[in-house]
């Protein structure tokens, strides 16, 4: 999985945010009712990276209020450094997008109702993706590290030495969707009595040696859902995500609006689930009324989810794998 939050091209860095203008066309209408400009609107940006989406809803919209969140200290330290000219407008907190009514309150903003428009562009920001030694790509050697958050104390390389057999195949196979998850996970816990695992070389060679080569030549790089695998494992992403999600809705006011950007299907899929389930009606089906109370409390935005178009991809082809779901409050708060 590439996800991305990227960083706007005309400042220079070389990245693109995902389906930047696609998100201000989505979220926007829930942030220019609070006035012109967005005034007094609050724009919560849940996966801030290096600042991309932020930077772009901050000069989009004058009066807006934006909060990103980051559980990236390098992230958190390089965003701030690119929205300081947007003064107060723009706070940064270091959080996991799970700790959102958190922030919100320590900000002074109701996180039951208080929020316009909040966006996740979930997955691996580029700032995390092409720097060296943290590693999270196999095409490079690196440290065996993935975390997104560098003052945790959980590594790759702690999973892969020290978990049980049954353990890296629960997650090979659950998080990475592996169907080799039983022979790679026997093969790691015999490698590592002799070896222990160090680099993310030791782990591609291993993976060459025990994935069969027809399916390496059908079936994408070898490495590719061992290193979602432990990525998701280390940084806790699934369970932060199913956490994430109701407080983020419930930070919502009436009118206001949601979007994630999903890049692997245990993801949408989690994303999906939620939405769908807070946009029907509570009313047993066969009454001929809804009862008080029980009417879906959001509407889906989208249709599905929505894919980034063939211009884009060749742009920015870690756009590739993205699905886009909105939402927007009806009801409750």
């Amino acid at each position: 999985m590439t996800g991305t939050d990227g960083a706007a091209a005309h400042s220079g860095s070389g990245h693109v945010p995902v389906l930047l203008h696609r998100s201000a066309e989505l979220l926007g209408p829930a942030i220019e009712v609070a006035g012109p400009g967005g005034g007094g609107a609050v724009f919560v940006d849940c996966t801030l990276g290096m600042g991309g989406h932020s930077e772009y809803f901050l000069e989009r919209f004058g009066g807006l209020r934006v909060f990103g969140l980051d559980r990236d200290p390098q992230a958190i330290a390089a965003a701030t450094r690119r929205l300081d000219r947007f003064g107060e407008r723009f706070t940064a907190v270091h959080t996991r997008y799970d700790g959102i009514a958190d922030a919100l309150e320590d900000a002074g903003i109701a996180p039951h109702g208080g929020v316009d428009a909040i966006l996740f562009d979930l997955g691996v920001s580029s700032l995390q993706l092409d720097e060296a030694g943290r590693e999270f790509a196999y095409s490079a050697d690196a440290p065996l590290d993935m975390r997104m958050d560098s003052t945790t104390e959980l590594t790759a390389a702690t999973v892969l030495n020290t978990y049980p057999p049954a353990g890296l195949r629960r997650i090979l196979s659950s998080y990475g969707e592996e169907r080799f998850a039983a022979k790679i996970a026997s093969a790691i816990a015999r490698r590592r009595e002799t070896e222990p695992f160090e680099t993310t070389r030791q782990l591609v060679e291993l993976l060459y040696d025990v994935i069969p080569a027809a399916s390496r030549r059908t079936g994408g790089h070898p490495g590719k859902r061992t290193f979602q695998a432990l990525r998701i494992e280390v940084n806790g992403e699934l369970d932060s995500l199913r956490a994430a999600i109701p407080a983020a809705l419930d930070a919502l006011a009436v009118g206001g609006r949601i979007a994630f950007m999903a890049y692997q299907s245990l993801e949408d899929r989690i994303v999906k689930r939620a939405l769908t389930e807070k946009s029907r009606s509570r009313s047993p089906q066969d009454l001929p009324v809804e009862l008080p109370g029980t009417g879906p409390e959001f509407r889906l935005v989208t249709r599905g989810a929505e894919r980034a178009a063939e211009e884009e991809i060749t742009e920015n082809p870690r756009s590739a794998p993205v699905r886009l779901r909105c939402a927007q409050r009806i009801a409750g708060s």
